[in-house]
């Protein structure tokens, strides 16, 4: 990706920051000073999220060359994810407006509700069509947050760490909700009310990987239709639920074999084929290699 900063009929004279502060992961602030409108201009690809804080003043969103418009007024957010096409920025700064940007892809921003995001893909076949479009209004708790980010005057050298702890600070505190409930709640879950029941799902499959019970039985189990645990599973963790526990056995069985305390035939069994055989057709499908081979490549 490359970012531009570009003037609307005037050189523009804010104050323009971005801040790498992971890979796919990164926070851009601005401040229009002056008395002209100025435009900020960023390629971004559709993998990423953006989450746009107009901390001061207001500001528009352009996109699809002019042909359409999203307004932030003072204190207020604006969230864009559209997977179809990418999105990149395009803001008219009214004079006096401080803007902060948080961008970050869809498979990192996952994984900060998803334990398992590393083992699986958010974006199923069902969600590729999805697209995100919130505005909300900047909480005083938030407000304290970004005002530090703009006003950032500590040592350089610890910039990096600084917005990477704000960042985080400034999402979670984005997508927090007045619930004691102990889940792993992805904001974009269209059903919350069954995610504990999802949640429970996930846990049995992992704990009987060698035994699973079959779908209708394990939606029995839980207490939802068997649709709702298809959809609900795909919904949170971005995949069938068989699909899901594939990676999830090739993935155990990996790091068993990495171990060195158990051969071929063990692992197979632990994580549920009756044969070495069937076993290492599984493993080569998903890593493209023997687990003998692979024992040899790590050793």
């Amino acid at each position: 990706m490359k970012s531009d900063f570009k003037a609307e009929e005037n050189v523009a004279k804010g104050s323009y920051s971005e801040v790498k502060i992971d890979n796919e992961f990164f926070v851009l602030t601005y401040q229009n000073e002056n008395e002209v409108v100025e435009v900020v201009e960023r390629s971004i690809d559709s993998s990423f999220i953006q989450f746009h804080f107009c901390l001061k003043g207001s500001c528009k969103f352009i996109f699809n060359r002019g042909n359409y418009g999203l307004d932030i007024a003072d204190e207020k957010s604006l969230l864009l994810y559209n997977p179809q096409r990418d999105l990149p920025i395009h803001i008219q700064s009214s004079p006096h407006t401080w803007v902060v940007s948080v961008l970050i892809s869809i498979k990192k921003f996952h994984r900060l509700f998803s334990q398992e995001a590393d083992y699986i893909t958010f974006l199923s076949d069902d969600n590729k069509d999805k697209k995100y479009y919130k505005d909300g209004k900047i909480t005083p708790s938030m407000a304290i947050v970004l005002t530090q980010l703009i006003h950032f005057n500590l040592n350089s050298s610890i910039k990096n760490l600084y917005f990477k702890g704000k960042a985080y600070e400034l999402l979670s505190l984005y997508f927090h909700r007045n619930e004691d409930a102990d889940v792993e709640q992805c904001p974009f879950l269209v059903d919350e009310t069954n995610v504990i029941k999802i949640r429970k799902a996930k846990d049995i499959i992992i704990s009987r990987m060698a035994e699973p019970p079959t779908l209708q039985e394990l939606a029995d189990e839980i207490g939802l239709s068997l649709k709702k645990l298809k959809e609900g599973f795909k919904e949170i963790y971005g995949d069938s639920v068989f699909s899901f526990l594939f990676d999830y056995k090739m993935e155990y069985a990996r790091k068993l074999l990495e171990s060195g305390d158990h051969n071929v035939n063990e692992v197979g069994l632990k994580v549920g084929y009756s044969t070495a055989s069937h076993f290492i057709a599984a493993f080569k499908k998903k890593y493209g290699t023997t687990p003998k081979k692979y024992i040899m490549s790590v050793s």
